[in-house]
């Protein structure tokens, strides 16, 4: 971290006590610490806005195994963006559902087209995509 600069912020009385609960449960020792996460976060977010920045996240998958030939649309989907595609994790939530995990790397807009492939399969009850960087552009 470079120099640290100071500066003060209104704000409304009792927006900040729900920012100090919130932070509070978290596990956050200090309003500064707290904050500068979240312009961190808003700044990741922006970074990842543009179709060519590089990214990093997940792909995570809720759905019934039962659905006639999801697992190989699924596994279909995994081998054409095989490129963009790290790793998975598969896991038995119960007898009809499947936990699915995809970690992800790429550019943003080829990510993006890999998670809504997956996400959009017939038979995909609940998807979501979480992509983040390694945070170096931040600097």
């Amino acid at each position: 971290m470079g120099e640290l600069s100071r500066i003060g912020v209104a704000i409304d009385a009792e927006l900040l006590a729900k920012f100090d609960r919130l932070i509070e449960g978290r596990g956050y020792t200090n309003r500064s610490e707290a904050f500068r996460d979240l312009v961190r976060d808003a700044l990741v977010e922006k970074t990842w806005e543009s179709p060519e920045s590089r990214v990093v996240g997940t792909v995570t998958l809720v759905y019934d195994h039962h659905v006639r030939m999801l697992n190989e649309k699924l596994t279909d989907i995994q081998h054409e963006f095989h490129r963009s595609i790290l790793s998975t994790l598969h896991v038995h939530l119960d007898h009809d559902h499947c936990l699915e995990v995809l970690v992800v790397r790429g550019k943003s807009a080829e990510v993006r087209r890999v998670a809504d492939a997956l996400i959009s399969a017939k038979g995909v009850k609940h998807g979501r995509l979480t992509i983040t960087t390694t945070g170096a552009e931040l600097k």
